[in-house]
């Protein structure tokens, strides 16, 4: 094959550029699952970098009952296997009905609206609800979507500094009074550090300056307050937050995510989120799923109960072991600083049978490259007892190599 001149010469050299400082991605393609291990290149690894927490994804027992079910209930003979259009042509089948309708009752709402995926979600809700007029108020730390949301949606933004309350409060007493609505945005659980958000205060700072609170339960759902509802269950909170957000893809093993809120956001989102409007709607088989899950969520209190026990455990250890970490949830970060030696300590676990994958910037802040340990509740304290001493080897090693 004769050669041809490069097309993307500005692409190479950006690539080329990430290698260098050790923040290129690859895909690798996992091969199968079976419980708590992957297979990659033939050899299990405890699965330590899913956001499967409750062990759903690999419960036989569990995708029996479901597809048992459905079978009975002929849903695939009824609706097929895809959506085939969108909500609002020929795609928003009963279960979608069924499921928006138990997610408003769960969460004491009006209504409830069902999204492809988070990242969708947030995406479309902000940049519909909110524009040249408005303000946002944004944890520093945010997830990715709700920040492009934000800037998509055309509004002024604000990033406060992570979990400072007294930082927000002195940006919407400076900005607030200039713009017609305000909306606060802040994850429940942030998905790299593992660490909490204080609602309460969130709920007193959004009451003073009129305000909305928009909570991101993504990683708390299934895991958090007494039913599994998340943080805003826990906290006791749920009336105070005007949207709350959670998807089906972490907790709950499935696909999509959702809203809750009054019914006349819901209908203005029908009517006015592009990303909602021009999306072909998600299986109903997906669906469903969704809302068994959801219903059994109060089932797998023990699960939640066992998974905050060992994440604390863990951080423990890798505290004892002289080693780094934050949070206190599910997600365990251990925090490494360098890119290249997160990857050598990533590589170092996966040759003891341990799958991590190194998050380095721009997903987190320079200098604070690190392994996201991220713990189902199908784990034992056996399957990872072991990770702080390989860790803190890996490191020591690392800093005797000339």
């Amino acid at each position: 094959m004769t050669s041809r001149p490069d097309r993307y010469p500005e692409f190479h050299a950006e690539l080329e550029q990430l290698k260098s400082k050790d923040q290129f991605r690859s895909l690798r393609p996992i091969e199968k699952r079976e419980g708590k291990y992957v297979f990659l290149n033939g050899r299990p690894l405890i699965n330590l970098s899913s956001n499967d927490y409750l062990g759903l994804a690999a419960d036989p027992a569990l995708h029996y009952q479901f597809f048992s079910h459905i079978n009975k209930n002929n849903v695939i003979n009824h609706f097929g296997l895809g959506a085939s259009a969108s909500r609002l042509l020929a795609g928003s089948h009963s279960p979608y009905a069924a499921l928006e309708e138990t997610i408003a009752t769960l969460y004491q709402r009006e209504a409830a609206l069902v999204f492809n995926s988070g990242y969708h979600a947030n995406l479309g809700i902000l940049s519909s609800l909110l524009g040249r007029k408005d303000i946002i108020f944004s944890d520093r730390l945010n997830h990715a979507s709700l920040l492009d949301g934000a800037r998509l949606s055309g509004a002024k933004l604000y990033r406060y500094r992570h979990l400072d309350y007294n930082h927000l409060e002195k940006l919407l007493s400076q900005h607030r009074g200039n713009f017609q609505r305000a909306i606060i945005l802040s994850e429940s659980i942030f998905s790299m550090d593992g660490d909490l958000v204080d609602l309460t205060k969130l709920v007193e700072v959004k009451k003073r300056h009129d305000a909305w609170l928009y909570i991101d339960e993504a990683h708390a759902l299934g895991v958090r307050g007494p039913q599994g509802l998340g943080l805003c269950e826990e906290q006791n909170l749920i009336p105070q937050i005007d949207l709350i957000l959670a998807t089906f893809g972490k907790a709950l093993a499935s696909l999509g995510a959702f809203v809750a809120g009054d019914r006349v956001i819901i209908n203005y989102l029908v009517n006015k989120m592009r990303p909602f409007i021009f999306t072909t709607a998600l299986p109903p088989i997906i669906v469903c799923w969704n809302l068994q899950l959801l219903q059994q969520l109060p089932e797998f209190k023990e699960q939640r109960i066992h998974l905050r026990q060992l994440a604390l455990r863990l951080r423990t250890a890798f505290q004892e072991a002289g080693l780094s970490t934050l949070g206190d949830s599910q997600i365990v970060p251990l925090i490494i600083g360098e890119s290249h030696r997160a990857i050598t300590v990533a590589e170092k676990l996966k040759e003891n049978g341990f799958l991590l994958f190194p998050i380095r910037p721009p997903t987190v802040p320079v200098n604070t490259s690190r392994l996201r340990i991220s713990l189902t509740a199908n784990l034992e304290w056996d399957d990872v007892k072991d990770l702080p001493g390989i860790a803190a080897q890996a490191l020591q090693e690392g800093k005797d190599t000339p």
